[in-house]
């Protein structure tokens, strides 16, 4: 069982950027792929990026290439999304995820945080 708190999330104006965090609980948080997901108003949860569970491959989706970096440190139970060159279309809620396998999927996360907002300012 895996507990996962979100953080970092808030107001920043086109072109900044933040860095959302996603505390564990559980001694098995090692094992798990890590997901990052969010949901704008009105739209579908959809995919940001993932992380195996030892760090070394990652997955983005094509909107954030380039300009997201997920990472994860097993130390000390966290998974980030560093977040650059925001844009307007980045505002969502954001969710951290925790799953068997690694994928794309939101089916395929078992364990997931209360989320965070992240709001993109013109």
């Amino acid at each position: 069982q895996v507990q996962l708190v979100e953080s970092g999330g808030g107001l920043v104006q086109a072109g900044g950027s933040l860095r959302l965090s996603c505390a564990a609980s559980g001694r098995t948080f090692r094992n798990y792929p890590m997901g990052w997901f969010r949901q704008a108003p009105g739209k579908e949860r959809e995919f940001v990026a993932a992380i195996n569970s030892s760090g070394g491959m990652a997955l983005y989706a094509d909107s954030v290439k380039g300009r997201f970096t997920i990472f994860r440190d097993n130390a000390k139970n966290m998974v980030y999304l560093q977040m650059n060159s925001l844009k307007p279309e980045d505002t969502a809620v954001y969710y951290c995820a925790g799953a068997g396998v690694l994928g794309t999927s939101w089916g395929s996360y078992d364990y997931w945080g209360q989320g965070t907002q992240v709001t993109v300012s013109t």
